[in-house]
């Protein structure tokens, strides 16, 4: 599903986001990618995005080797990914029906095939009774919700989320957790991005560590706070 082959990146000569990291992701698992601010969460999903590229090794998304994709071949890619974002990246001018409508524009589907898919995911994610307030009228737990329902909307194989909770209270947090589990548990492979000690030591989950760029624990667990 995911594979990082002894991959390497640096911003400078000074600044070395990820050095020789090697890990395998396989399909419907659910990973905790932890750390400290700066030790290599947020280049992992850009990676895997091709929004940067690396500066050595390999990189397998789906069995094939994206390091070698040309870039007009990139939002092919994108289609078996749904991100999931700390700030939510909603179009303030939408509803939340819109919003998840314009990312299916792209895929010309009825509008009929439409609705439904979108009444699919926002009963996932317990928002199809706000599916007609715009974005500023959420709260940021609802906010989160529909940024899920949204990446959701496009089927992908893997979601990836870059901080999910770290702008909502705990019990909130819970809630957005609830909805990974329930998507994870439908046979999409999650992989999280976060420092909340709280939500990996209660989920205990594939935890990959990461420290000044290195892999330094892949295991299942809790938190690790000597890292």
């Amino acid at each position: 599903m995911i594979r990082f082959e002894n991959v390497n990146k640096k911003y400078s000569d000074k600044i070395v986001a990820i050095n020789n990291v090697s890990f395998e992701v396989k399909n419907g698992e659910f990973v905790f990618i932890t750390g400290a601010s700066g030790a290599g969460k947020s280049t992992i999903t850009r990676l895997l995005l091709k929004e940067i590229d690396p500066d050595g090794g390999k990189l397998y998304l789906m069995d094939e080797d994206i390091t070698k994709v040309s870039r007009r071949m990139i939002p092919k890619i994108r289609t078996t990914i749904g991100v999931v974002f700390q700030d939510f990246r909603l179009l303030a001018n939408r509803t939340v029906y819109e919003n998840i409508e314009f990312v299916l524009d792209v895929k010309g589907l009825s509008r009929k095939d439409k609705r439904e898919k979108i009444d699919e995911v926002l009963d996932i994610v317990h928002l199809k009774h706000r599916k007609k307030a715009y974005p500023n009228e959420l709260s940021g737990g609802e906010k989160q919700r529909l940024s899920i329902a949204r990446a959701l909307s496009i089927e992908p194989k893997i979601i990836l989320a870059d901080e999910p909770t770290g702008n909502l209270d705990p019990n909130t947090a819970w809630e957005i957790m609830d909805c990974f589990e329930e998507v994870n548990k439908k046979g999409t492979t999650v992989v999280i991005n976060t420092h909340s000690k709280e939500i990996v030591d209660k989920m205990q989950k594939r935890v990959i560590s990461l420290a000044n760029g290195n892999i330094i624990r892949d295991s299942v667990g809790g938190y690790d706070e000597s890292i």
